[in-house]
């Protein structure tokens, strides 16, 4: 009889054909949650001439489903360390799937506002739950990488709706873009089949059988015996209401300054997304023009992500998204000054690449900081409290916008949250993350040298 820890097993594992679909698996649902979030901000001129809502109303619109993200996040995070994370993923998919299409088949915006508020519960939803099985399953020396990789389908997602958009808005109305959303309610079945449950969840419910299966494929060196104990760390254990671990072993600082760079980057996200577009066709660039911005914004975000996750598993994560959030407040601020078509080209990707790729390197530095058991609440919270963020962001930018105000004070009010971003993220207290509690408990057994 051999006792097994799990996650340190998964953690000293060598990339093989399991993670790779792990990866591929979530980074599917993340492409196809990404769509179903930028294509409204991407229909945004044709809804509001076709509805006939002034910019401020516009905003309430792309708001409603920001506003049921935040909800989704929180409830569909928290609930998934109780159900599984499966199962949670898979009703998220069929949320914002099914929702979103039904938004493309009202001409109200009353109920338009009460489809997105639906979809959004799915779409706030399945972000903690896929980055809390993506952190779980990769190994350690390549974790923020495979995060940060698996996350870029976010951005992916938005540029397959920019090309989407730019085709369907012209030839067959708004609605169609939304209808096409629907089409991901088919994966459900595969997806309950193809991706494994959360290890920890297994262990609880005694399904050796199952957790056996895993552990062979993470590591087909492992041969599994009959009396075999399964185990995960202390830390890794629930002991209580899960909120209330958010706030022990020093952890309660920090998790607000979470919070805090969760909510000043998730409004210029939805900021840039919702209104990029409009407020370069207010700029005088045609429509087509304006939806390229918006493939040059996503491509941007998906350097961001890669290069940001390279770079935070080779130096420290936390100092690698200072820079990241400095980055995006002077990318912004000279979004909005006049320059060479070129250099605007560039201050966009820039902008992406330190807006939403930077989102993505927070997801994944919160997956590292908090203990498995609580890892898709911590990531829940998080993201739950930054929506607000996100429903205030179209809103108040919708509102410069109505008050025709110069472009260069449109960019320069989005950019201010990367600033007190930046000032976050530098104080959170890293030497209570999990993932260096870990590494100075390794190192006291002799294992490895702390590198906290």
């Amino acid at each position: 009889m051999q006792q097994i820890d799990v996650h340190k097993l998964a953690d000293g594992a060598r990339f093989n054909r399991f993670h790779a679909g792990v990866l591929a698996w979530c980074a599917i649902i993340i492409i196809c949650d990404g769509y179903d979030l930028a294509v409204a901000g991407i229909a945004l001129p044709s809804i509001m001439k076709a509805m006939g809502v002034t910019a401020q109303n516009a905003g309430f619109m792309v708001s409603s489903a920001l506003f049921g993200m935040m909800f989704g996040a929180i409830f569909l995070g928290t609930v998934a360390d109780r159900i599984g994370r499966r199962h949670a993923i898979a009703i998220c998919l069929a949320l914002f799937s099914v929702f979103t299409a039904a938004a493309g088949l009202t001409q109200d915006p009353y109920v338009f506002s009460a489809m997105r508020f639906l979809a959004g519960l799915g779409i706030g939803g399945v972000m903690p739950n896929v980055v809390a099985q993506m952190t779980e399953y990769s190994p350690r020396k390549i974790r923020a990488t495979m995060v940060t990789l698996m996350f870029s389908g976010y951005a992916v997602g938005g540029m397959l709706a920019a090309l989407l958009g730019k085709g369907l808005i012209e030839s067959y109305g708004w609605s169609s873009v939304f209808l096409a959303a629907g089409a991901p309610v088919v994966l459900i079945p595969f997806i309950l089949k193809g991706l494994p449950e959360s290890m920890p969840f297994l262990i609880r419910h005694q399904r050796t059988g199952e957790l056996k299966q895993i552990l062979t494929r993470i590591a087909p060196g492992y041969l599994p015996g009959e009396r075999d104990q399964f185990v995960v760390a202390a830390h890794d254990k629930i002991e209580g209401a899960p909120i209330r671990k958010l706030f022990q072993d020093g952890r309660g600082f920090s998790t607000v300054m979470f919070w805090v760079a969760f909510f000043m980057c998730l409004f210029m996200v939805y900021a840039l997304s919702s209104w990029l577009t409009k407020l370069m066709a207010n700029a005088g660039y045609s429509l087509g023009s304006a939806l390229t911005f918006v493939l040059v914004l996503n491509f941007g975000a998906v350097i961001g992500a890669i290069g940001g996750g390279w770079l935070a598993d080779r130096f420290h994560i936390k100092y690698v998204l200072v820079g990241m959030y400095a980055l995006a407040a002077v990318s912004i601020t000279l979004l909005g000054f006049k320059v060479p078509t070129a250099a605007l080209f560039v201050l966009v990707g820039l902008a992406g690449a330190s807006t939403i790729g930077t989102q993505i390197v927070t997801y994944a530095y919160a997956g590292q900081f908090y203990p498995t058991a609580v890892r898709s609440t911590g990531i829940g919270w998080a993201s739950g409290v930054g929506r607000s963020g996100a429903i205030i962001a179209p809103i108040a930018i919708g509102t410069l916008v109505g008050l025709a105000l110069p472009l260069e004070q449109n960019f320069m009010a989005i950019s201010i949250p990367a600033v007190i971003a930046t000032i976050a993220v530098s104080l959170i207290r890293h030497g209570r993350s999990a993932s260096a509690i870990k590494e100075v408990r390794e190192g006291e057994g002799g294992l490895r040298t702390a590198a906290a």
